[in-house]
């Protein structure tokens, strides 16, 4: 199996690399994350995966596109669902297509880590995606060692974000101090 990895980032990469590695399963990672916004929380998350796939001898690939214009039109009239009908869909896609055209069988992604993302929709778009691209995609439910992987990287010293990417994201993780200070 050629495996391509969307990798969102390095903590939630770390249990899932472990894991297809005991599996004898070598992972390439590939970050395309053009919903992470603001731009220095893009760089800092792209810079500690690249340095943490150095320290662990994987593969990684940078698409680079940050994004912020084309994911500010796609996902503004309906905020609520921007996860499940723009986020998976933009970064698995591009992740199957990069996969296909670059010889790879097989993708996944380190979403599938997470116990906050909808697994069945991003299983749903992934399958999709594989038939649409002629490759197999990978559902691996990680969520098991999501604790675990996040413990490894707080020791390892991983840059470790405080919301799931998008400048919506980081709104969400504050609205009750938001109400709170709006309210009096």
């Amino acid at each position: 199996m050629k495996l391509l990895m969307h990798t969102c980032c390095a903590p939630c990469s770390v249990y899932c690399i472990d894991t297809l590695r005991k599996e004898q399963i070598e992972p390439t990672l590939y970050w395309y994350n053009p919903n992470i916004h603001p731009y220095m929380e893009y760089k800092a998350r792209r810079d500690c995966l690249k340095e943490y796939a150095k320290a662990i001898d994987v593969e990684v690939i940078l698409e680079e596109d940050y994004g912020l214009r084309e994911f500010a039109k796609s996902v503004i009239d309906n905020l609520p669902n921007r996860c499940q009908n723009y986020c998976y869909q933009v970064r698995l896609e591009q992740t199957a297509r990069y996969a296909k055209e670059h010889g790879y069988d097989t993708f996944t992604t380190t979403l599938l880590v997470s116990p906050y993302q909808n697994h069945e929709r991003i299983r749903e778009i992934g399958e999709k995606l594989a038939n649409q691209y002629g490759i197999t995609f990978l559902y691996h439910d990680f969520r098991v060692g999501f604790r675990e992987g996040q413990q490894r990287a707080r020791q390892l010293g991983l840059y470790m974000q405080k919301y799931c990417g998008c400048i919506f994201s980081e709104e969400d993780r504050y609205k009750k101090q938001i109400e709170k200070d709006i309210g009096g």
